[in-house]
């Protein structure tokens, strides 16, 4: 742990070294190899004024461009830190094509310690998506994604992990694009062959004039070969789930010809699908004693809520029979919050 505070140590202190390049400038630099980081500032007409920080990594030869976002959420702390270490151990000399690399895409919430939402507009990044360029600095940050950073990409990965009151098993997974086929091929395959033990396909019912709202579902929306992590959870910098997170890279960088540091798929893949999601009717304190990755049945007793004075409200079951993949493992609970998600084998 001490060793991935110390990165992101470095990172920062170094930062203000960073150039104010725009990315056109650097993306388009015909010079390889090419390693530069950059900042994109954005100000909203309330005068809120953040940056997005954008590392540009040119392999010695050509190639796919890769892109990795980390850090939507600021409290997401593996991701963070395994991109950072990411971004110290790629030699360009030996990358083949281009990785775009943001490392942390909510800095406002990251430097507050706010979960969700960026403290300046009150907008939850994850759910901003297409953005709108004339908007708070969030929705500009989104846009900017949209409209220049995803376009740009061949493949496009965005790195969760669980917050401050979540618990998750760590797997890789992908949305089932019936409208681009062969990006969805490629998407499933990356994710098989990441690493994951767990892989996970979600459907992709939307409309092009729907909004996407996650950002890698907009990639997906897009064309793109779009898929997603979730390594880590409760707030922490577990080493495990950074190791992860950096491994998954490397395999994916190693199917794609454009890394050779991979270490191939899982020995045992376990594939799910069909998430059915299990929220609260009740405000209160919500108890359970099941964990990510726990087998439950339909009609399960899986937890139950309380009010202020311990006085029990209501149990919940769950609708369907499967693995969690993620539930709250900290008692306050809202009305519509997400207890659990649960995920069907294939």
């Amino acid at each position: 742990m001490c060793r991935s505070l110390f990165t992101l140590f470095i990172f920062f202190t170094l930062s203000s070294g960073i150039a104010q390049n725009s990315f056109q400038d650097v993306f388009s630099n015909t010079t390889r190899p090419l390693k530069e980081n950059i900042r994109i500032t954005f100000q909203d007409a309330r005068n809120n004024k953040t940056f997005l920080p954008i590392s540009v990594l040119k392999g010695k030869n050509e190639g796919p461009v890769f892109t990795i976002v980390a850090g939507v959420h600021g409290f997401e702390y593996p991701p963070i830190v395994g991109v950072q270490e990411l971004l110290s151990e790629i030699d360009v000399d030996k990358l083949n094509g281009t990785v775009i690399i943001i490392p942390i895409a909510n800095t406002s919430s990251f430097f507050s310690r706010t979960s969700i939402v960026n403290p300046h507009d009150q907008v939850n990044l994850n759910v901003a998506f297409p953005g709108k360029s004339t908007g708070s600095v969030t929705q500009k940050i989104a846009d900017f994604i949209t409209t220049t950073i995803i376009p740009a990409s061949d493949v496009f990965i965005d790195i969760h992990g669980g917050g401050v009151n979540e618990d998750l098993i760590p797997f890789a997974l992908f949305y089932d694009n019936p409208n681009y086929p062969e990006q969805t091929k490629k998407a499933r395959e990356l994710t098989e062959n990441s690493g994951f033990e767990y892989i996970v396909s979600y459907p992709f019912s939307l409309r092009d004039d729907e909004p996407a709202k996650y950002v890698f579902k907009q990639a997906s929306q897009d064309g793109k070969i779009a898929l997603s992590f979730e390594s880590g959870k409760l707030g922490n910098i577990q080493e495990n789930a950074v190791s992860l997170v950096k491994n998954g890279v490397y395999n994916m960088l190693d199917d794609m010809d454009m890394y050779d540091n991979g270490t191939g798929p899982h020995a045992n893949l376990i594939q799910l699908n069909n998430q059915t999601y299990l929220s609260a009717t009740e405000t209160g304190l919500f108890y359970s004693d099941l964990n990510a990755g726990d087998t439950v049945k339909a009609g399960d007793v899986v937890g139950y809520i309380t009010n202020e004075f311990g006085e029990k409200l209501k149990e919940y079951r769950a609708h369907t029979s499967g693995i969690i993949l993620y539930k709250i493992s900290t008692p306050p609970v809202n009305i519509d919050d997400t207890l659990m998600c649960i995920s069907k084998r294939l």
